[in-house]
């Protein structure tokens, strides 16, 4: 019996990709948006104000990333743009009716997808799962040349 295979790394990647593309196709059939800008309408929904550079800093990606990210949303009117009130030259982000909308929409397949990973892991399994992602998030890794 060969050992179950213990590259964190790689399965981590593997793991993300089937769930990225299984999230996506569920997510665009119910309410339009991809996994990506859920994560972004939830930051924008739960961090009145926020900016482009606060939202790159909240989902972990560039500020280049997040331009484009935030151009399909304000694109879709999912998100609006409006002057910062101290900062002439930032924006701040608001859901529009329409991103509270897309949330609403998207509600079900969150909770659908969570109920399929409890039954997949066991309540403890999902409830560990989830620290370790938090942990895993939040960890900055030593460099590899130091």
């Amino acid at each position: 019996m060969s050992e179950p295979d213990q590259r964190l790394y790689f399965l981590l990647q593997r793991a993300a990709h089937q769930l990225r593309v299984a999230s996506d196709r569920r997510l665009v059939a119910a309410a339009g948006i991809t996994t990506a800008q859920l994560g972004a309408l939830y930051a924008v929904r739960d961090e009145p104000g926020i900016t482009q550079q606060g939202l790159a800093r909240v989902l972990g990606l560039r500020e280049s990333a997040v331009t484009g990210l935030v151009g399909r949303l304000t694109a879709a009117g999912l998100v609006a743009k409006r002057a910062h009130p101290r900062e002439h030259r930032a924006v701040v982000l608001e859901l529009t009716e329409e991103g509270a909308a897309a949330l609403d929409a998207a509600q079900p397949e969150v909770d659908r997808f969570n109920a399929e990973a409890r039954a997949l892991l066991g309540e403890d399994g999902f409830a560990q799962t989830a620290a370790a992602m938090r942990a895993l998030a939040q960890w900055e890794a030593p460099d590899a040349g130091g």
